[in-house]
């Protein structure tokens, strides 16, 4: 969110990316989901796998419902636009950036 302030503000953020060197923040929210408020935020190296990203720290959040089944999750968006995951590929060849946020939907009864 953009700051206007009305002197001179000159207060870098301290989460910027070059901070966190070869590694960056993503938000993962999943939609519709009761238990969870807000998106968690991660932070992975960019040259993680997707595969690795889902299987060591998305799925184990999600796992905090009862109801997530490893593999359920669909109508991935990335930054707001519809997306599909290449399990193969890396965050950063996926077009995954700093503070980007992906997004899924998965069933759940509460």
């Amino acid at each position: 969110m953009a700051v206007k302030a009305l002197y001179e503000y000159d207060h870098p953020s301290r989460s910027r990316q070059e901070l966190y060197g070869d590694d960056e923040l993503v938000h993962v929210w999943w939609e519709n989901n009761p238990m969870f408020c807000a998106a968690a935020c991660f932070r992975v190296p960019t040259a993680i796998g997707w595969r690795e990203f889902i299987e060591q720290m998305v799925n184990p959040w999600a796992a905090s419902d009862p109801d997530f089944q490893p593999g359920s999750p669909t109508d991935w968006t990335l930054d707001g636009q519809p997306w599909q995951p290449d399990e193969a590929r890396s965050l950063a060849d996926l077009g995954i950036g700093h503070k980007s946020v992906v997004s899924f939907r998965a069933p759940t009864t509460i």
